[in-house]
């Protein structure tokens, strides 16, 4: 198995104090849209696209101006995912699969780049974007049911989560057409229906676990056993959150897992997951082919 580690979408907001604790509050800092492109050898996958290359084309269309001001996305087109895995040498016609862990627009942009691939997605928020019950909803998922009607049938699938288990989480172990080292666990808060995608990279070289935690937290801090985490992400979290209670009651049972020696937890946003699986050479080569 090969995973690489790709950044699809540097923002700058302003407020790096306030993010980093380092530098001015009138200064930027720097936010990131984390993915994954998973080559299982008979599936290629991505955890999560970031922006896509319509964001780039006309990004005060697809996230609107307020979004674009306050997050200020570089939105390079060497950054999308369709041009990172070009770059890495593989066709975007071959990837198979994409596994969300919720369906805010900085996690979804780019899924119109891959025509072909089968979307995985939580009923629960599947439902959420058809219902669109609320103000926050219909904000969140605008545009969002366009996107499930252009993929509804054989390039969706929907999951609820069962009965399997994996270190006390709810899992959904049998994703359609995936391999049984890439499993769902549900940890809604930030949304009602998001997941966490847990890739089993068979421990060569590396933790045994790799946990894309996507939004469920915003700062390494937040998994420490003395939890902390800096006020504007507190405030960030408690204002875009769906259930609260859910979302620290997740956060809680991710610091316990990060604990473990044989898991690695990451998130979507903050750099350092991204900056430390390039530096010790965990964008390329995990497990046993």
């Amino acid at each position: 198995m090969r995973i690489h580690h790709l950044n699809c979408g540097t923002m700058a907001p302003v407020g790096k104090r306030l993010m980093e604790g380092a530098g001015a509050p009138w200064q930027r800092g720097r936010l990131i849209c984390h993915c994954l492109l998973v080559d299982t050898g008979t599936r290629l996958l991505l955890v999560d696209t970031g922006f896509g290359l319509r964001d780039i084309a006309d990004p005060v269309a697809r996230i609107g101006r307020p979004l674009k001001l306050l997050l200020n996305p570089r939105f390079a087109e060497s950054e999308a995912a369709v041009r990172q895995v070009q770059a890495l040498g593989y066709d975007p016609a071959d990837v198979t699969d994409i596994v969300l862990t919720h369906h805010d627009h900085d996690h979804v942009g780019g899924v119109d780049d891959f025509p072909n691939a089968r979307l995985h997605v939580h009923a629960i928020e599947a439902e959420s974007i058809r219902a669109q019950l609320t103000l926050h909803d219909k904000v969140r998922y605008s545009g969002q049911p366009e996107l499930m009607g252009r993929r509804e049938g054989d390039r969706w699938s929907e999951y609820s989560i069962g009965g399997d288990q994996w270190f006390g989480f709810r899992a959904v172990r049998q994703l359609h057409g995936l391999p049984e080292e890439i499993a769902i666990i549900p940890l809604p808060g930030h949304s009602r229906g998001h997941v966490g995608v847990v890739i089993d990279t068979g421990g060569i070289g590396r933790r045994r676990w790799l946990v894309h935690a996507g939004d469920a937290f915003m700062h390494p801090d937040e998994m420490l056993t003395d939890p902390r985490c800096p006020l504007v992400f507190k405030v960030f979290q408690s204002l875009v959150q769906a259930d609260a209670t859910s979302r620290l009651y997740n956060a809680q049972q991710l610091r316990e897992l990060a604990t473990r020696d044989d898991v690695e937890v990451i998130n979507s946003h903050n750099p350092y997951y991204w900056d430390r699986a390039h530096a010790t050479a965990q964008s390329v080569e995990v497990g046993a082919q």
